[in-house]
């Protein structure tokens, strides 16, 4: 088994219509799920969420990357140093 990496996607959303897809993806990747927090930003329009993840690199990276190809939606992660 790989070693595993603490991480945090910040993920925001500008378009709404892809949240299925996004929970689609975030279900995919379940079993690394620590927990999730999303917050609606109305005055933009705009949502943003926190996904903590506990997971090889590699699929930490595999996550962020089928996020960030959904229309109008960004991610990014910041990885633990431990």
């Amino acid at each position: 088994m790989s070693e595993t990496r603490l991480a945090v996607v910040s993920v925001i959303v500008e378009n709404t219509d892809c949240s299925d897809k996004l929970n689609a993806l975030l279900h995919e990747f379940g079993e690394y799920v620590v927990g999730r927090m999303g917050i609606p930003y109305r005055a933009k329009k705009v949502s943003v969420l926190s996904v903590v993840v506990d997971a090889p690199q590699e699929t930490v990276n595999a996550l962020t990357g089928k996020l960030g190809m959904l229309e109008g939606v960004t991610a990014k992660t910041l990885f633990s140093k431990y």
